[in-house]
């Protein structure tokens, strides 16, 4: 599956994106309910409220009772929209979504904001680099990180209509806009942006942006790129589209906002494993805590940044 990217990039609020889509599905007659943990005006749900001021519910500092609350509107037939940050959502959270939305199939759907190294600028402590590996751990968790605000939405409402729990990963500012209305989204399809012979690039949610630029840098130096978005970590449908890329070009480089240990690279290498011979690198926390520091600078300093990421390319084809 192709889709084409312009090389032309805006800047848009994944949040308010997420926000926007929540709302359009209570105007178009689903049954949504959006809950925050003093969290509504960050996340958006604001957006809802002011609509629909029945449907949305802000239980302050209270992250587990959020969850536990939209687990109890799920049960009820509800569609609920949990929205807090990332490092809470996923690792405060984590039993109750495994025990109370995942192990009974609820349509809890978490909008998991200020992922990766959007949150750099509020501390360490607010810097989501593990959320994905936990979160893939769950049992019948669907895991979406979209790229950029137009596949936020369409995340959103796609996840509106799965019986059982889904994460949402999504940013904190305004963030590259790369696609529109017409990106074919579809659960657990990756999605192929540019076709090359000599290595793939594999990444995911908010890096995906810097990938693309990074990919037509190598193409001024005489390298293409196959490069693969997986927009969905779990479950990941035609997987022999990746393993025939990466034994085509003998090479994959994944590019996250993650640690390495549980995330992208660790998805890629239970996709190939006994499939054949490539050569292997990876950009992302290398089993270390990230720093403070707003995320451009600690994208430049982790190497989601086209040059880098072209450069961690070249390196591959040097064998």
């Amino acid at each position: 599956m192709m889709n084409t990217y312009t090389g032309e990039l805006t800047l848009a609020s994944t949040r308010k994106a997420a926000g926007k889509a929540i709302l359009d599905l209570a105007r178009s007659g689903k049954d949504v309910v959006a809950l925050a943990a003093d969290t509504a005006k960050s996340m958006y749900t604001t957006l809802l409220r002011e609509e629909f001021p029945e449907r949305s519910l802000d239980v302050g500092i209270a992250e587990q009772n959020m969850v536990m609350m939209a687990a109890g509107l799920a049960s009820t037939g509800k569609i609920a929209f949990p929205a807090s940050y990332s490092v809470f959502t996923s690792m405060r959270c984590s039993e109750q979504l495994r025990t109370f939305a995942a192990y009974p199939g609820l349509n809890v759907n978490v909008i998991a904001g200020i992922g990766g190294y959007s949150g750099g600028i509020e501390g360490v402590t607010h810097l989501a680099t593990e959320d994905l590996g936990i979160m893939r751990c769950i049992a019948g968790m669907t895991l979406l990180s979209p790229a950029d605000a137009a596949t936020t939405e369409l995340a959103v409402r796609a996840a509106a209509d799965i019986p059982g729990p889904v994460y949402i990963r999504i940013g904190r500012d305004d963030s590259p806009l790369v696609f529109d209305e017409t990106y074919p989204f579809e659960i657990g399809v990756p999605v192929v942006h540019r076709k090359g012979k000599d290595v793939t690039i594999l990444s995911t949610g908010l890096a995906v942006p810097y990938v693309l630029q990074g990919g037509e840098l190598l193409a001024a130096s005489g390298i293409e790129a196959e490069i693969i978005e997986l927009h969905t970590l779990k479950p990941v449908y035609h997987q022999e589209l990746i393993v025939d890329s990466v034994l085509g070009t003998g090479r994959l480089l994944t590019v996250e906002e993650h640690n390495i240990v549980g995330g992208l690279a660790t998805l890629a290498a239970e996709i190939m494993a006994g499939k054949g011979s490539f050569r292997f690198g990876k950009i992302g926390l290398p089993d270390i805590f990230g720093e403070s520091g707003t995320p451009e600078e600690l994208r430049q300093k982790y190497k989601v940044e086209p040059k880098a990421i072209a450069e961690e390319a070249g390196k591959l084809m040097q064998y």
